[in-house]
């Protein structure tokens, strides 16, 4: 004869799973508006551009097949392509790596404040990757003498007339990589900062107990292993933005820039896209830079995915 708590299991588990259905029923309802966007807006133009990249479209007339004839121009005779590759992988070298360590270490800190600066600090440092700065960079890097940064350089003795901070080529690079790290604390910042909240704040007693006696060894060995999906996240959304950087050089610097100084691939998608409307040969560019993003993708999950 079965005992009355085990004749009552079959039914909670079925309100159990009655429960989980309605919770996923409303989870899906709630992401079906972005859904449709995304799949509308990136899904299906990203499978459209591939095929596209093999013909010769102007958006007028029907595409026609070239075969390979896109990506050969843009390897073997396309000189600037070939130095916005360049100018492409000096930017992600720099403004990404760089710009995760900042997104990183400024989410660490920021924990560590009283619970009403955190707020305060978060939406400081997250405003300017949703706010259009380029007009008050303009000003603080204006090549006359009144623009800020000229004018504290030569009241400190350090120049001696003013500098072409946004025309020179000399110096277009290191602008736009400074403005592009300022405005990079995007959704990539904000997963780190929940992140930090959803440690399990058992795991440092845990640690006091084994040894662990600062905040490094915290860092290293609980903080560190315990937000690994959160830094994937992150990590992923900075290397688009590296390898996607365009905006930011176009509203800076000007289009195109001196000597293509800040001539990035995406740059170069742009100009042939919606400068010159040769959809086919933009499509060939973006689906280039597609592959390296994606075999960059797959390696930083390699190193950052957890184990199972």
């Amino acid at each position: 004869m079965c005992k009355g708590g085990e004749s009552l299991k079959p039914e909670k588990n079925r309100k159990k799973r009655s429960c989980n259905r309605s919770e996923s029923i409303e989870c899906w309802l709630m992401l079906a508006p972005f859904l449709v966007f995304f799949v509308l807006f990136t899904v299906i133009p990203v499978l459209i551009s591939l095929p596209v990249g093999f013909t010769d479209f102007d958006m007028i007339n029907m595409p026609h097949f070239t075969g390979l004839s896109n990506f050969k121009n843009l390897f073997l005779s396309d000189r600037i392509f070939i130095r916005s590759i360049r100018t492409t992988l000096i930017f992600a070298i720099f403004s990404g790596p760089v710009s995760y360590v900042l997104c990183f270490m400024l989410a660490w800190l920021i924990n560590e404040l009283p619970k009403h600066l955190k707020t305060v600090f978060t939406l400081i440092f997250y405003i300017p990757s949703m706010a259009s700065v380029y007009t008050v960079w303009q000003l603080i890097f204006s090549g006359d003498q009144y623009g800020y940064v000229n004018s504290v350089l030569m009241d400190l003795g350090i120049l001696t007339s003013a500098r072409q901070w946004l025309t020179d080529s000399r110096y277009i690079l290191f602008v736009v990589i400074l403005v592009q790290l300022w405005i990079s604390l995007g959704a990539g910042f904000l997963a780190l900062r929940a992140g930090f909240q959803n440690i399990d704040k058992s795991l440092y007693e845990a640690g006091a107990v084994e040894g662990i006696r600062n905040r490094w060894q915290e860092l290293i060995y609980i903080t560190v292993p315990a937000m690994k999906p959160q830094m994937l996240f992150a990590a992923v959304m900075q290397i688009v933005a590296a390898f996607t950087a365009d905006i930011v050089g176009r509203n800076l610097v000007g289009f195109p820039s001196t000597d293509y100084a800040a001539h990035t691939v995406m740059t170069h998608a742009y100009d042939y896209g919606w400068v010159r409307y040769e959809m086919g040969y933009s499509s060939a560019i973006c689906t280039v830079l597609f592959l390296v993003m994606y075999g960059v993708n797959k390696l930083i999950t390699r190193v950052l995915a957890q184990e199972d």
